[in-house]
């Protein structure tokens, strides 16, 4: 009879996100005192070594940066303190009540800590003739030492001040910066929406004119393609920017669609560089620029047209154009005063998108038609 051992996993133990900020708090605490501690006791060294003193350097050293390493434990203690007792913006009078004798117990600490470790280290070859006793020396160095432990308490509690609002001030920042991409976001999901069914009705009344004019064949495959181009548009419904080539199917299943509507008096050519297939651009930015060449250009004419599709790239840039050679734009004609929702949201997408590093012309063209132009940041989509 088989047996099977269980197998055995050796477990090691992980640091949690709290000890290891804590491990970093402190470290960064000690560092800092004994930075201080090496800055401090330099000078005194060589000072007395250019004496001609021949006092130890390691005692020496030992002495200078374990007198100033004694605040590295108070040190959390005094933040505590100045956060919940603060000395500026709230009842500072409580805060002072609470300060002041903190640090006289801290100076004391410190001063008895700093008596302590010259008794026991030595650092200085002539300190038989110093008295040996802790309280007299301790007396001597709290009164000595009041000044710069001051000092040092209100360097502590400023720099615990200074830290606090410069995280308060990320802070907002932080939050300023979500709120306006999430606004931004939700303007532009605004804007989207309002296309959706814009397009929708027009395609739905395009629908119900070949009804009316007894095309049923034509309705019912129109109605077929509208539920592609649904299905089409709901799968990247959530997205503000698609590839090109996924506007572009997009688009030639709405052309599919409007070329029943007006059967052979439409012609639809394509121009697009290779190397844009895979540039980022709003999602339905093609849409209302066809819809306006099919409705006031091909449309208006009883004659064949043609739209022409392009896509080029330059100077880091995308630029996107669709022609007509319809009835063209009325002389009066402005973007401003006109009442189109298609050309409206497209701007206003586009301004939420790239701000003002994007350009939108729409022109008269020479031959005839009318020419839409849109030209933005070359964004290409990373995999």
């Amino acid at each position: 009879m088989e047996t099977f051992e269980s197998p055995v996993y050796a477990f090691q133990p992980q640091s949690s996100p709290l000890q290891r900020n804590s491990f970093l708090k402190w470290s960064v605490i000690t560092g800092a005192w004994i930075l201080l501690g090496v800055i401090y006791v330099i000078p005194i060294y060589f000072e007395v070594r250019a004496e001609g003193m021949g006092h130890s350097f390691v005692r020496v050293f030992a002495w200078g940066i374990l007198s100033w390493l004694v605040w590295a434990p108070l040190t959390p203690a005094i933040i505590g303190l100045a956060r919940r007792f603060p000395l500026v913006g709230g009842p500072w009078k409580t805060g002072l009540a609470v300060h002041i004798p903190a640090f006289l117990l801290f100076s004391a600490l410190h001063s008895a800590a700093a008596v302590a470790i010259v008794l026991t280290i030595q650092p200085w070859d002539n300190m038989g003739s110093s008295p040996t006793a802790f309280w007299p020396r301790f007396v001597a160095r709290f009164k000595g030492s009041l000044g710069a432990d001051l000092l040092i308490y209100g360097g502590v509690v400023g720099i615990c001040y200074a830290i606090d609002y410069y995280r308060k001030y990320r802070e907002r920042e932080f939050v300023a910066a979500q709120l306006e991409t999430q606004l931004a976001q939700a303007q532009l999901d605004s804007l989207r929406m309002q296309l959706h069914p814009h397009f929708l009705f027009n395609t739905l009344n395009g629908i119900v004119g070949l009804v009316r004019d007894n095309n049923n064949e034509a309705a019912v495959t129109m109605l077929v393609g509208l539920s592609d181009l649904l299905r089409h548009a709901l799968e990247h419904s959530d997205r503000q920017e698609i590839e090109l080539k996924e506007e572009l199917n997009f688009i030639k299943l709405y052309l599919s669609i409007q070329q029943m509507r007006f059967s052979d008096r439409l012609h639809v050519d394509f121009d697009i560089d290779p190397a844009t297939t895979h540039a980022l651009v709003p999602n339905l930015l093609l849409q209302p620029l066809l819809e306006n060449a099919l409705k006031h250009g091909i449309g208006r004419s009883a004659e064949a047209g043609s739209i022409n599709i392009t896509a080029t790239k330059y100077d880091g840039r995308l630029s996107i154009t669709v022609a007509d050679n319809g009835a063209g734009l009325p002389n009066d004609w402005q973007l401003k005063t006109s009442n189109g929702i298609g050309l409206a949201n497209t701007i206003a997408r586009l301004q939420q998108l790239y701000g003002e590093n994007y350009r939108f012309d729409i022109r008269n063209r020479d031959q005839g038609g009318v020419e839409v132009e849109v030209v933005m940041p070359l964004r290409i989509f990373q995999i």
